[in-house]
């Protein structure tokens, strides 16, 4: 006879007594209710960016008074060559790397009682003044005594 048609009625019962088993186990549900706790403290975390771009920055140099026949000189030469210097003062720019630093905050610090005992928890927003809490009852078992 062929193997194959033996082994498929033990693989039939097997999958039948796995079933069977798995229908007997008793899974606890876990002793769980939510509550709330009063915010003591918010405290917030920080992070720290730097960053840096380059900008022009002028520094206005004036220019020096001469006789009223230089200045006039002078307006004729710049209406000729197009130049807008604003106030009587030249400008002299160049590129300037600026660093700036932003701080944004990532997270908090959080103080809070719960039926008379204090916990601090880090939170990633303000909770407010009052917080969800989860609480979970687990009895201890002891472990068995070695002899």
């Amino acid at each position: 006879m062929n193997r194959s048609v033996l082994l498929l009625p033990t693989l039939i019962f097997a999958l039948w007594a796995g079933t069977a088993l798995a229908q007997n186990t008793v899974i606890q549900a876990e002793n769980v209710r939510f509550d709330y706790a009063q915010v003591l403290r918010v405290t917030p975390v920080y992070q720290t960016l730097k960053a840096s771009a380059v900008e022009q920055q002028c520094e206005e140099t004036p220019r020096p008074e001469d006789s009223r026949l230089s200045r006039v000189v002078g307006a004729v030469k710049e209406a000729l060559t197009r130049q807008e210097k604003e106030g009587g003062e030249a400008a002299d720019c160049r590129p300037v790397t600026i660093e700036r630093e932003f701080r944004r905050p990532i997270a908090y610090d959080v103080d809070y009682v719960y039926k008379g005992a204090k916990y601090r928890s880090r939170l990633p927003e303000d909770p407010g003044n009052r917080l969800r809490i989860k609480v979970a009852v687990t009895p201890v078992v002891p472990t068995p005594r070695s002899r």
